[in-house]
């Protein structure tokens, strides 16, 4: 999942697609349209095939990538990843159904772009219910609502991920060495809480916030993707080193800890905002859906390959995130900083989201003479909500799920399937395309509600009963 998924010029084209009044697709294999029904024009200073490529791969990367070791815990070293397989394979249909559905709806209303939560309501619109009809404004409100929910808990995992990080360096800087032995024994030194660390940093992201030139903070973002990059580097050349015999590990775990699995799985691959502002920007659309499949393609490889190997390598001391479980030598407590550095900036990147859709309206209710600090106070209130639903729930395995299962399961899996139901209905659908649409938002549903309800119980169990990922700890 991501961190970087926003035009540089407008939010307002957050997940739109251009389309000329007569471009509409029908509908093709695979839930894309066929390349030569696209007939709308690429933008003159669009981006290249490779440019949408590498935008694809940073908007589906993130940190969700770094829990995902302990998410094939939960489902087991087979399990696992082969579910990782199926719900990649899953994700990109629904992304291929939102671009199918934005581009029916771009030529049936003569519109030049139509965004996501656009084509829910104009779906609701055209079903058979005289109810749905009517409340179809109430499909952009919902998901513009989980659009916020899941942004801001990206937030709050990285409130956790930086506090969490930052705690271990800092707890083992006076045990840093040069010797990255992985059987050395680190002494930890007593710190503060991790919840004093994320109110350490509370500042610090406060004044990142205030800046709201997309332009500026593209610059930051460049120099998140560089530092996450070589971390990435730095970690798989150290776990394809040294893996131990994986015959104790389970090939499937138990059915409790699996909804675990299913919330931080959906969480990395909750990309499917990403899709319309590429194809729009793209000087030649008709070579989107192939860059989706191969950028797709290439997550879900690497989604698979650092869940394996990270597990293989920790077995059932993986944590969770798989930079906590690297050595405190300075080498891989640089790879952590990196990381956090990268994390870090991408904050302000992801706020610009909820910041969009919640502030403006509400600065618009005061005098300009006032709007200014209406803006600023409101985004230290936001920020503070992020903050402090962090501190109320500081374990990061549990945060990744939770927003996972809440909020991701809805928007990659539950809304487009129902989306692709509403548009077509009335034109006439085979019932075995409606059955595939209807068992894959059952699917999302049960994983929301399972998920989201495993992810409490385990947020409710006893503080003795958790694991202090910066606690003593033998590396």
């Amino acid at each position: 999942m991501s961190t970087r998924r926003l035009r540089s010029e407008d939010y307002n084209d957050y997940s739109s697609t251009d389309v000329t009044p007569e471009g509409s697709p029908p509908g093709g294999m695979n839930g894309f349209a066929h390349p030569e029904s696209y007939q709308r024009f690429g933008e003159t200073n669009g981006t290249t095939w490779y440019q949408t490529l590498i935008h694809l791969l940073k908007g589906n990367i993130g940190t969700g990538l770094l829990g995902l070791p302990l998410a094939v815990k939960n489902a087991g070293v087979l399990l696992g990843p082969l579910s990782l397989l199926v719900m990649g394979i899953v994700a990109v249909h629904c992304m291929g159904i939102l671009v199918k559905c934005a581009h029916h709806f771009c030529h049936r209303l003569q519109k030049q772009f139509v965004d996501y939560g656009g084509a829910v309501m104009y779906g609701l619109e055209s079903t058979p219910s005289a109810w749905l009809r009517t409340h179809a404004v109430w499909g952009r409100r919902v998901v513009g609502l989980f659009l916020i929910i899941t942004q801001l808990g990206f937030c709050c995992v990285y409130f956790v991920f930086l506090a969490d990080n930052l705690k271990q360096v800092i707890s083992a800087a006076n045990g840093t060495t040069n010797d990255c032995s992985s059987n050395r024994t680190v002494v930890m030194t007593p710190t503060m809480d991790s919840r004093l660390y994320m109110l350490s940093l509370l500042p610090f992201v406060v004044l990142l916030t205030f800046i709201q030139n997309l332009k500026v903070l593209s610059v930051f973002s460049m120099l998140a993707n560089v530092a996450m990059f070589v971390s990435l580097i730095v970690i798989y050349q150290y776990i394809v080193r040294g893996i131990p015999d994986p015959s104790d590990l389970p090939l499937a775990a138990a059915w409790k800890t699996y909804p675990l699995f299913f919330g931080t799985a959906i969480f990395a691959f909750e990309g499917i905002g990403v899709v319309l502002p590429l194809e729009n920007k793209m000087k030649n659309p008709r070579q989107f859906p192939v860059i989706l499949y191969v950028g797709m393609t290439i997550v879900t490889t690497l989604y698979i390959s650092l869940s394996v190997l990270g597990y293989l390598r920790f077995g059932a001391d993986i944590q969770a995130s798989i930079t906590l479980n690297l050595p405190n030598c300075w080498l891989y407590q640089a790879v952590k900083l990196l990381f956090s550095f990268g994390i870090f900036f991408t904050y302000a990147v992801q706020f610009y989201v909820p910041a969009e859709i919640i502030i403006p309206p509400l600065v618009a209710r005061v005098s300009e003479r006032w709007g200014w600090l209406v803006n600023l106070l409101l985004r230290v209130a936001l920020v503070g909500v992020t903050c402090v639903l962090a501190i109320l729930i500081p374990r990061l395995d549990i945060v990744i799920s939770l927003v996972g299962s809440v909020s991701s399961s809805a928007l990659a899996l539950i809304f487009p399937p129902l989306l692709e139901i509403a548009t077509y209905y009335a034109e006439g659908m085979h019932p075995l395309i409606i059955a595939k649409d209807i068992a894959i938002s059952l699917f999302g549903f049960v994983g929301f509600v399972v998920g989201t309800y495993e992810a409490l119980v385990e947020l409710a169990a006893p503080a003795t009963a958790v694991v202090n990922t910066t606690s003593a700890m033998v590396q």
